[in-house]
């Protein structure tokens, strides 16, 4: 629950973010030790209660400054982050283009269009 709990803050997730992306990424999975498949994950109220825990005996921000603190001491620099659904989608080719089934490619930043890289 300790390492959920250091996810929520560096990542700036919500008790209900946090729970949805225990499910949805491997990586958090494998960093707090639990396997989606054989263990059961903690729900939103289960993580709210531990952080209500932890904050009711002032040991959140301790707890976390002394983990930031043996980080830097082996010259690793933590940074709040954000998470980013880059999952592919699949999509429909417009009616009438001349191939409709080409990869959609990139010609310049912000715009796709469908063809041939060449």
């Amino acid at each position: 629950m300790l390492r959920i709990h250091f996810i929520q803050q560096w990542f700036n997730l919500s008790d209900p973010a946090m729970e949805e992306a225990l499910y949805d990424m491997a990586l958090f999975r494998e960093f707090v030790g639990l396997d989606a498949g054989e263990d059961k994950l903690p729900d939103e109220s289960t993580i709210l209660r531990f952080r209500h825990l932890l904050e009711a005996h002032n040991l959140s921000l301790q707890i976390l400054a002394t983990v930031n603190a043996i980080l830097a001491a082996k010259g690793l620099l933590l940074k709040s982050g954000t998470v980013v659904d880059a999952t592919l989608m699949p999509h429909r080719a417009r009616p009438g283009t001349a191939v409709a089934n080409a990869i959609p490619r990139c010609t310049r930043p912000g715009r796709a269009t469908s063809g041939t890289s060449g």
